[in-house]
C-alpha cells in the first residue's frame, strides 16, 4: 500500500518532466535558419511551461549525415535539420526532388511541391519521422576555376562531390567524371590547396561557406533542385504528451513555412551576389544543354532501377511538370 501511494505521488512529477529535443544541423551558427529554429525553441519552451525545449548543435559539430543518423538511433540526438537526402536510407523517395535536371524554373518547383510535399511528409511519417515542412535549398550549379560549358570540359576538372551520396556518384559516373569525394568540412581547404577546383552547390551555400571566393566561373545551368527539412524521430516525439506534440508541431511548422519563403529569397539574392564577386556566368549552347540533359535522364533511369527513387513517384512528378508546362504554354 505504501508503494502504491508513493507511486501515485510521483506520477504527477513524472508527467511534467522536461524533455530536451536535441537537433543537429550543418547550418552554421548565426545563419538565419539556426536563429529562426532557436526562436521557435524559445516559443515552445514558453508555451509548454518548460516541459519541452530544443537544443541545436549547428555547424556540423555532431558529424556528417551518417554520424548524425547513428546518434539518433542510440538517442544521443533526436532529430536533424538537414538536406532531404540525409534521410534517404530511411525513406528513399526523399530524394525525388533532387533528381538531376528535372526542373527548369522555380515556378515548376512550386507547382510540383504544392502537390507532392504532403505525399513526402506522409512517406516520412510511415518511415518513422515527424516532419514540419521543407525549406527551399535553391538550384545547385557547377562552379569552377575554368569556364565549363561542355561535358568534355567538366571531365577535365577536379570536381568535389559529397561523400556517401549515390545520386552525385551515379551522375558523375554517367558523365565519365572522376570525382574527389570529401566531407563538407574539407571542401574549403581543398579549394585553397588546389586539391579540387570545382564543385556543385546552391549559391547560398557557396556564399555561406566561402567556397565562392575560390572559383571564377559558374555554369549557368541548374543541375538539380535542393531542399532542407527538419525531422524528429517518431520514437522520441511520441514521448511528448499529445498537447505538447500539437504545440511543437504548430510552432515548428510556422517556422519552417517562414524559412521556406525566406530561403527562396535568399537563394535568388545569393545567385546575384556570387556573380557580383568576380564569378563569371558561362552558358552552354543548346546543343550542349541537350547533351547534359541526356546524361541526366540516363542517371535518373539508373537511380530508379537501383531503387533509389520509386518509379511511381517519379512518374507522378513528371505528370505534374507536364501539366504545368502545358498550362504555361497556353
Amino acid at each position: 500500500m505504501r508503494l502504491l501511494l508513493l507511486l501515485c505521488c510521483l506520477l504527477p512529477f513524472t508527467a511534467q518532466a522536461a524533455t530536451t529535443l536535441k537537433l543537429s544541423t550543418l547550418y552554421p551558427e548565426g545563419t538565419s535558419v539556426v536563429k529562426r529554429i532557436k526562436e521557435a525553441g524559445a516559443t515552445i519552451a514558453e508555451r509548454t511551461d518548460g516541459r519541452v525545449k530544443l537544443k541545436i548543435y549547428p555547424g556540423g559539430t555532431m558529424g556528417d549525415d551518417q554520424a548524425v543518423q547513428r546518434k539518433i538511433r542510440v538517442g544521443q540526438l533526436h532529430g536533424a535539420l538537414a538536406q532531404g537526402g540525409a534521410f534517404a536510407r530511411q525513406y528513399k523517395d526523399s530524394q525525388v526532388y533532387n533528381l538531376p535536371m528535372v526542373f527548369e524554373s522555380y515556378e515548376e518547383v512550386d507547382y510540383v511541391r504544392k502537390h507532392l510535399d504532403p505525399v513526402l511528409r506522409e512517406g516520412f511519417r510511415e518511415a518513422g519521422w515527424v516532419t514540419f515542412g521543407f525549406i527551399d535549398g535553391g538550384f545547385a550549379y557547377l562552379m569552377s576555376n575554368e569556364p565549363v560549358r561542355t561535358v568534355e570540359q567538366v571531365r577535365k576538372q577536379k570536381v568535389w562531390l559529397p561523400a556517401n551520396d549515390p545520386f552525385s556518384a551515379t551522375l558523375a559516373e554517367e558523365l565519365d567524371v572522376s570525382p574527389i569525394q570529401l566531407n563538407i568540412g574539407n571542401v574549403l581547404t581543398s579549394l585553397q590547396t588546389g586539391a579540387i577546383n570545382a564543385f556543385v552547390s546552391p549559391p547560398v551555400a557557396a556564399l555561406t561557406l566561402q567556397w565562392h571566393s575560390r572559383v571564377t566561373h559558374l555554369t549557368d545551368m541548374p543541375l538539380m533542385y535542393t531542399y532542407g527539412m527538419l525531422a524528429i524521430h517518431e520514437k522520441y516525439f511520441s514521448r511528448l504528451s499529445e498537447s505538447d506534440q500539437q504545440i511543437v508541431q504548430g510552432v515548428l511548422e510556422k517556422a519552417l513555412d517562414e524559412l521556406d519563403d525566406q530561403s527562396r529569397k535568399d537563394n535568388r539574392e545569393a545567385y546575384k551576389a556570387v556573380l557580383n564577386q568576380n564569378v563569371e556566368a558561362v552558358e552552354p549552347v543548346d546543343k550542349e544543354r541537350r547533351k547534359w540533359k541526356k546524361y541526366a535522364d540516363r542517371t535518373t533511369e539508373l537511380l530508379i532501377e537501383q531503387g533509389e527513387v520509386s518509379r511511381s513517384l517519379y512518374e507522378r512528378m513528371r505528370e505534374l511538370l507536364e501539366e504545368y508546362r502545358a498550362g504555361s504554354a497556353q
